[in-house]
């Protein structure tokens, strides 16, 4: 019997080694919309190297037998305090945000889906309970209106408003290639990429689909397909961009928990919690959007020291490891999302990739816990932390 050549131990024991996994599974392009980033990168790399220059402060004794890390999310009950944040298209895999949403639900936890997901709301839902529907600032109020009724027609638990977006582009290290939509002439052109990954290809030709590069939820009622990535993002390149007048009106239009994704100002905060959002995320979209924006661990404490008792304060963003999750909650936030993390796990092994990575991130967690000599997450404070001087930094105030 020959050997099968791709095959390995699906297990990998770090989200670096699902990284690697899925750097040699995807097709260069694939990969390197994965890793994305913004113009010199500054942000992209504060964002994880932020974590190493804090230190942990443990006990060498009093350790406890038991540690608890549940908590809620905008009234959604998580058994870690990890949510899956949304990203665009995913042509990572065939299942796509569905295979996402059903390793949240084994895990526990709850899942952001992006209006520029590459599969529908209804299917993620049902994947999914614990869903929030994330949109951009899109088109006018009307189709928002509609975008809005269409999640809460599927049982989305809550809106999650991105609007910090800038359209800062030019990377230094290039944009990876990716047509409007697959074709003949762009599967050709494509072709040499997807040779020199043929594991991918088959887990696609498989399903008898290939990556058709639209966005199902953001089709105009009646339509059986929505617009393709490049349109969709035409459309939002093209809207005027919100006010906070605009915020108001969202929330309010919603009618349920929201959730203000991209802040990074002390002011800022302050102003969206008296607008009336149920909580905001700290963050720089990943690094993606205007470079040179601080690490959100680091504009995170002030944030949350001025606005975390009369709202959920969440993270977002270079999260790689359980002390990471527990960092961020000794410094105010009530949970994190993760981008990147779990998306080279759906990268390397589909849905119990992703399992797995939510697995690394509790198991990290707990033993943080432990060393710390806590029963809780929620005993975590800063004095957990090896804080150097100058770490924060303190926007808008």
């Amino acid at each position: 019997m020959s050997k099968n050549p791709w095959a390995q131990n699906p297990w990998f024991e770090s989200v670096a080694v699902a990284q690697q996994r899925a750097k040699k599974r995807l097709p260069k392009s694939v990969y390197g919309a994965l890793v994305a980033g913004s113009e010199r990168g500054q942000s992209l790399t504060d964002n994880e190297a932020a974590f190493t220059e804090l230190g942990l402060a443990p006990h060498v004794a009093g350790h406890l037998p038991d540690r608890a890390m549940a908590t809620s999310v905008l009234g959604v009950d998580i058994s870690l305090p990890v949510i899956m944040s949304p990203t665009g298209v995913q042509a990572v895999h065939p299942d796509g945000e569905v295979a996402v949403a059903r390793a949240a639900a084994a895990r526990g936890t709850a899942i952001g889906l992006s209006n520029f997901a590459s599969r529908s709301v209804e299917d993620v839902v049902e994947a999914n309970p614990n869903t929030f529907f994330q949109m951009y600032w899109t088109g006018d109020r009307d189709v928002m209106v509609q975008r809005m009724a269409r999640a809460r027609a599927a049982g989305a638990k809550g809106l999650i408003a991105t609007l910090d977006w800038s359209f800062s582009m030019g990377r230094d290290w290039g944009s990876p290639e990716i047509p409007e939509k697959i074709d003949f002439a762009s599967a050709l052109k494509l072709a040499p990429e997807v040779v020199r990954r043929p594991r991918w290809a088959w887990e696609f030709a498989k399903e008898g689909n290939i990556p058709d590069l639209t966005a199902p939820n953001l089709a105009a009622p009646g339509e059986d397909k929505g617009p393709t990535f490049f349109a969709a993002y035409y459309e939002w390149m093209t809207t005027t961009p919100p006010t906070w007048e605009d915020v108001e009106w969202m929330a309010k239009e919603w009618g349920g928990p929201f959730m203000l994704k991209g802040v990074c100002r002390i002011d800022d905060a302050k102003r969206a919690r008296d607008l009336g959002v149920s909580a905001i995320s700290v963050s720089n979209h990943g690094g993606n959007n205007l470079d040179g924006t601080p690490a959100p661990i680091r504009v995170l404490p002030g944030i949350a020291d001025a606005v975390g008792d009369d709202i959920e304060v969440l993270m977002d963003g270079g999260i790689r490891r359980g002390s990471d999750v527990v960092k961020a909650l000794a410094l105010g936030a009530r949970a994190v999302m993760i981008g990147r993390a779990y998306l080279w796990g759906l990268g390397a092994n589909g849905q119990a990739g992703v399992e797995n990575v939510l697995d690394i991130l509790r198991s990290g967690i707990d033993s943080a816990l432990l060393g710390m000599g806590h029963s809780s997450i929620d005993e975590l404070s800063p004095e957990d932390l090896v804080i150097p001087e100058g770490f924060a930094r303190r926007l808008g105030e």
